[in-house]
């Protein structure tokens, strides 16, 4: 049996190296889903006066299981994200024990969507959203509150050591 040679890629700027990218599988697929219905709470970066800026935020699905979070106008990520609705979202969590390297984390690219107070979709959303996070009761009706839903272009998964993937939102279960 002849071996086959791994993929090489040209990374800018860097010399030739094997693609770390595995294909998507099943596997991942699942993993990638697990981490987006179990997060609680994720980082979001957006673009700010054309630099990264980095905000933990709010993480749920919406009723039909889009990532959303519940977000504030007087956040600064807010106003950037009301500048600029293109954003990364980081989900997932290092375990107590060992390299926190070594865990599976998600990155969502994404568009946000605002979803006021006065869409008729905002009642639903705001009951599912404090089924999980029951202490956004105290605010989630205050005026300068607003979900804002990730509309996912691209995933990107570390599973783990040697374990990274990119997925589509059709892989993520959002198409």
């Amino acid at each position: 049996m002849q071996k086959v040679a791994a993929p090489v890629v040209m990374l800018q700027n860097y010399p030739m190296a094997t693609d770390p990218i595995r294909p998507t599988d099943d596997e991942a697929r699942s993993l990638a889903r697990s981490l987006m219905t179990q997060a609680k709470h994720a980082a979001v970066a957006v673009v700010d006066d054309g630099a990264p800026t980095v905000s933990r935020i709010a993480f749920g699905l919406d009723p039909v299981g889009r990532p959303i979070t519940l977000i504030s106008d007087l956040s600064h990520h807010t106003r950037a994200l009301r500048l600029n609705p293109t954003c990364s979202v980081l989900i997932g969590d290092p375990g107590t024990k060992g390299d926190p390297l070594t865990y599976p984390r998600l990155t969502l690219q994404a568009t946000v969507a605002f979803i006021d107070h006065d869409v008729p979709q905002y009642a639903e959303m705001a009951a599912h959203y404090l089924r999980d996070h029951p202490k956004a009761k105290l605010y989630i009706g205050f005026g300068d509150f607003h979900f804002a839903r990730f509309d996912v272009t691209t995933g990107y998964l570390n599973g783990g050591f040697g374990k990274a993937f990119v997925l589509s939102p059709k892989d993520l279960g959002l198409a």
